[in-house]
């Protein structure tokens, strides 16, 4: 009888344990406006050749209305063809229970910005796009991780199978992409 006591004592720090910490970019609240901007976790990170690829997420909320912004950053010695985003462009989430998420992009039009590394010799593009959740695709997240993702650029897709651990090679750090959303979207409610 003792060992239930302490294991019924014990379960609520475990699972405390595995809670993530929120830590916002920024996050400030006037009479009229709020804002919250989580840091941005890399998603996926793809290296071929002279090409490097990452992909990251950051969920923010602006005046109670939670988004996702996604970032890809390109990097090549080779020319990178520009990627844009649209209010066609979305976002396809298949999540392990089955079901589908999709995320619309609030964007007129964006592409990416072409940069160059003179130190390095490379071409650098760097995306960034704003997506809404849908009502009902938002509590999906919060309970089912995430498998394959699409994005739907303007004229062009790409699909990610999300990994459950991305030890990246370049950046050196952690994360675990499937379970982003079930981490996080606490923290923009």
């Amino acid at each position: 009888m003792k060992n239930i006591y302490i294991l019924l004592f014990l379960i609520p720090l475990f699972s405390g344990a595995q809670t993530n910490d929120c830590v916002y970019e920024v996050e400030q609240k006037t009479d009229s406006t709020s804002l919250k901007v989580l840091s941005e976790v890399l998603i996926d990170e793809k290296i071929f050749g002279n090409t490097n690829e990452y992909l990251f997420f950051s969920l923010l909320n602006i005046d109670g209305v939670p988004m996702l912004e996604l970032q890809l950053l390109q990097k090549s010695k080779d020319f990178i063809p520009a990627k844009c985003i649209n209010k066609t462009s979305k976002i396809i989430l298949q999540l392990q229970n089955g079901k589908i998420v999709t995320l619309l992009a609030n964007e007129e039009e964006r592409c990416s910005v072409l940069n160059y590394d003179e130190k390095e010799k490379n071409n650098i593009r760097v995306l960034t796009g704003y997506f809404f959740f849908g009502i009902t695709n938002y509590e999906e997240l919060k309970n089912s991780s995430v498998t394959l993702m699409r994005v739907q650029y303007n004229g062009d897709s790409k699909d990610y199978v999300i990994k459950n651990e991305l030890v990246s090679e370049t950046l050196k750090t952690k994360t675990n992409p499937d379970t982003y959303f079930m981490n996080y979207i606490k923290c923009i409610d």
